[in-house]
């Protein structure tokens, strides 16, 4: 915070001695918790935001950029459960989990597995389709009210196939897509994808282009435009780690790691892949994991991207952005602690100069992240069991870029008992509890 009070970068000034009561506490300064107080506050409440390290620091800041408006398919589909034996022989593939994690990771397992059953695809479908039209709405307003409205580019993207086997595999995606309107184009041969990307390899012999696919210029700094307006309209962003809630009469109480308590009236935790640990305090055990993900970031000018691409059959997209060319993604689930293994950055890296030939990979810059997971693919959006005047707001995945607008507006909705703008009770945060 600069000394005219406005806000001029990531870092976050300590929580004052005299800033321990406020209206609506925001714990988590990703994309998703500036959304819901930009959101708030421009309801006319007085918000403040807490977050352990600043402004995007985690997930939010290095992600690929995507708005994927049409990614309505959950990652729990019929028959993955069958893959698990060989990703876990593969520690460098699409999706890993570390042996000696496994126990821990169990239940979630049995989640996801119970969320590929064919019923419940077919529902949390639906329901990520509502989410999405939604946040196709609220996202144009969003930015609009951050005077970020310029860094959207909507080149759609390029799903891409090695082999026909490929392409007919992904078929029911694509029918699932159609048969909720979203449009797309089939392309078959090296000719017709080259006219919309250049530069590809042979080897790519089908690809699938969704022109209503958005990307943004650079996933960090919209963030940051999410904050600079938000401190515009009197809104209060501070550095502060958030350990436990408890109810009291006079409000929410806070714990804060320097033992200090901090009382709110309202609390949203949208602390991503640490809020889990917040519920908990209250009583909840929700089944959130930690889908670890990499990427390396190369020099801008490293390849001539048109679009975002992305290779389904290897878990990764290439991203322009205007800080460089982002390589990254695939899973591993290896919790909050384990140390980073940069392996799976270079594999990416490597896999994308197979498919990229002319990509100059020198100079890259490395990062993992650690993406807030639900095993239905749908974010918790509700209140607390313990006591409503807590609201959950975490869970996205890979997608709290795209969602964050919509989730600000079901947030807004909640705390001023206005109807909501869809159907909550796919998003029920106790969810999990009542199916076990």
């Amino acid at each position: 915070m600069s000394a005219t009070g406005t806000f001029d970068d990531a870092a976050l000034p300590p929580l004052g001695a005299d800033e321990i009561a406020c209206d609506v506490l925001v714990i988590g300064a990703g994309t998703v918790g500036m959304a819901i107080a930009l959101r708030l506050q421009g309801e006319g409440r007085q918000v403040l935001v807490i977050d352990r390290k600043g402004v995007a620091a985690e997930a939010s800041g290095g992600n690929a950029g995507a708005l994927a408006f049409t990614d309505i398919m959950p990652l729990a589909a019929p028959g993955i459960m069958r893959k698990v034996p060989r990703w876990l022989f593969d520690p460098l593939g699409p999706l890993a989990i570390a042996p000696g994690y496994l126990p821990r990771i169990a239940p979630w397992l049995y989640h996801f597995w119970r969320a590929s059953w064919r019923d419940r695809v077919k529902k949390n479908t639906a329901a990520q389709a509502a989410l999405m039209d939604l946040s196709i709405i609220e996202t144009d307003a969003m930015l609009t009210a951050a005077g970020a409205s310029s860094m959207v580019r909507s080149d759609g993207v390029l799903h891409l196939y090695e082999s026909e086997a490929e392409f007919a595999a992904s078929q029911p995606g694509w029918q699932a897509r159609a048969d909720h309107g979203i449009e797309f184009e089939h392309l078959h041969g090296a000719r017709s994808i080259a006219q919309l990307q250049p530069g590809l390899s042979a080897s790519l012999v089908a690809a699938t282009f969704l022109p209503a696919w958005k990307t943004v210029s650079d996933p960090m700094q919209l963030t940051l435009a999410l904050a600079r307006r938000v401190v515009d309209l009197g809104g209060c962003l501070r550095r502060a780690q958030a350990l436990a809630l408890a109810p009291e009469a006079e409000g929410i109480c806070v714990r804060l790691s320097d033992q200090r308590r901090l009382v709110a009236q309202r609390v949203v935790i949208a602390a991503g892949a640490w809020s889990h640990h917040l519920a908990r305090t209250l009583g909840e055990r929700i089944p959130l994991e930690t889908e670890r993900g990499y990427n390396t970031t190369l020099p801008v000018g490293a390849f001539d991207l048109r679009r975002q691409l992305t290779f389904d059959g290897h878990g990764f997209v290439v991203t322009p952005l205007t800080c460089g060319v982002r390589v990254g993604g695939a899973v591993e689930l290896a919790g909050l602690d384990a140390p980073a293994n940069f392996d799976r950055a270079a594999v990416l890296l490597a896999k994308a100069k197979r498919f990229m030939p002319g990509l100059a990979t020198e100079g890259g810059t490395q990062w993992m992240g650690f993406r807030p997971s639900l095993p239905d693919t749908l974010p918790a959006i509700g209140p607390a069991a313990r006591d409503a005047r807590v609201v959950y707001a975490f869970g996205h995945g890979h997608l709290g870029l795209t969602q964050a607008a919509a989730t600000a507006r079901l947030i807004a909705d909640i705390l001023s008992s206005r109807p909501s703008a869809i159907d909550l009770a796919p998003f029920c945060p106790q969810r999990f509890a009542r199916a076990a």
